[in-house]
């Protein structure tokens, strides 16, 4: 692909967002993305076909970003413990992060996990491969006992990923992603337990 086309297919990705958020997916049209992006229908159906496409372009993009920043937490030369817990709060505060980013686009995209889901698919592979490398990590390194680390990273993503929804909702009610205290305790948990330590 040409650097034109790419930039091209970023900018009505990006556009289509913005209505999305604005004013949400539901009352923006292929006309409205075409107009706001100072491109023609012909050339916005050129790379989209639907605003079905669209969206789930829209909603890649804001995986990528996050994903991207869970890969960069598992590049850094860091001891697996810290790096688990880096990984933990780069994840809360991406997902936060996004919410602000989208405004009214996360509407949708409460109404419509089934369609989120099957977009994420592929970024959930790389999420679980992340996971699992800073378990093995870990478990090289002496600091985590964990016996089967598949297992566990799975367990692990199913966790975070059933904590976005709260978190965000969270966002939407109020709470400010500036304010770690959710973070710290979705942390102290995960790491601490709910068991007492001597």
């Amino acid at each position: 692909m040409s650097e034109a086309v790419v930039k091209t297919r970023e900018r009505l990705i990006d556009v289509a967002r913005q209505l999305f958020a604005r004013i949400g997916v539901d009352n923006t049209t292929m006309n409205d993305i075409a107009k706001a992006s100072a491109k023609g229908r012909r050339t916005l159906y050129t790379y989209f076909k639907s605003k079905t496409e669209i969206y789930n372009a829209v909603v890649q993009s804001e995986l990528k970003i996050l994903y991207d920043s869970l890969e960069a937490v598992a590049k850094k030369k860091l001891p697996a413990d810290e790096k688990m817990v880096e990984y933990t709060r780069i994840r809360l505060e991406s997902t936060g992060k996004a919410v602000y980013r989208n405004g009214t686009l996360r509407a949708s995209f409460f109404r419509d996990m089934r369609r989120v889901e099957s977009v994420r698919k592929a970024y959930d592979e790389r999420d679980f491969k992340v996971l699992l490398n800073i378990l093995q990590e870990g478990i090289e390194q002496d600091v985590f006992d964990i016996s089967d680390p598949a297992k566990a990273a799975i367990i692990l993503q199913s966790l975070m990923k059933g904590m976005e929804i709260p978190y965000i909702r969270g966002i939407i009610n109020g709470f400010s992603p500036s304010d770690n205290s959710q973070e710290n305790s979705v942390i102290d948990l995960l790491f601490k337990g709910i068991k007492k330590h001597k």
